[in-house]
């Protein structure tokens, strides 16, 4: 299983994308402006999308990923995973036809170019051999986090947008096996306040439900807040002296 880093940050900017991790070739978890890294032979082998929440730096480029692969859609509709109220957001404010088209309807409504099927917390999918559970965590709207395990039995998992819980900590520790955990963590601790308000982490709360987790994964930080970057992994390193951990970086590929 291969892993390709398209946008990880918490804001843009030249070198910033936000949320969009592509599974080997045909599967995304969120979709950010790194969604815009893809050409468009790429974005014609797409056939699944995960989505963590409703914020529109993981839903932005949804719409204009299917406009653009419209004509490579037509007879492999792009089936996009996500919870009732993060299809409540998507079908009021976006597939609207006044933000953008209804895709779901289009070229006809017997045959969409775009396709959602609901998932819940706790739910499990298998896709080409590879099993996505979906995992609650804590948000200011419904979010989960993903858990993605190949068919060999590598796994990744992905927080999403969080805070503090205790749900996807032991949902990934239900789960013998662990490779690499995509932690969130928006703030340095000067700015508690604000992350939790907007219902993020921030470098010490992140720190704490690390500890949380019994498996032995790698750490990789994303969605740090551009600017911030350096401050918060400074932070998470004094908290956690024996856990290594790194940035992840947008373009990288890890393979499981």
């Amino acid at each position: 299983m291969k892993v390709e880093v398209l946008g990880c940050s918490g804001g843009i900017g030249r070198g910033h994308r936000t949320t969009c991790f592509l599974v080997d070739d045909d599967l995304l978890i969120d979709c950010g402006s790194g969604a815009g890294e893809l050409t468009l032979a790429r974005m014609g082998r797409l056939e699944t999308v995960f989505l963590t929440h409703s914020h529109l730096d993981h839903i932005g480029f949804l719409p204009f990923l299917v406009d653009t692969a419209f004509e490579l859609l037509r007879d492999k509709p792009l089936t996009v995973y996500l919870q009732p109220a993060t299809l409540e957001v998507l079908r009021k404010h976006i597939f609207n036809w006044s933000v953008w088209p209804d895709f779901t309807t289009l070229p006809d409504p017997d045959n969409p170019v775009l396709r959602f099927e609901l998932i819940e917390p706790g739910q499990r999918v298998t896709i080409g051999g590879r099993t996505i559970e979906a995992i609650e965590v804590s948000h200011t709207v419904p979010a989960v986090g993903y858990r993605v395990e190949s068919a060999e039995g590598a796994a990744f998992a992905y927080t999403g947008d969080s805070t503090g819980n205790d749900t996807f900590w032991q949902g990934l520790n239900a789960h013998s096996r662990l490779d690499y955990v995509f932690a969130e963590c928006s703030f340095p601790d000067r700015h508690e306040a604000l992350a939790h308000s907007a219902g993020h982490y921030h470098a010490s709360l992140l720190a704490s439900d690390l500890g949380k987790l019994r498996l032995d994964a790698r750490i990789a930080i994303t969605h740090m807040t551009p600017a911030l970057e350096a401050e918060i992994l400074d932070e998470l390193r004094q908290a956690l002296p024996d856990r290594p951990l790194r940035a992840l970086a947008r373009g990288e590929i890890i393979t499981l």
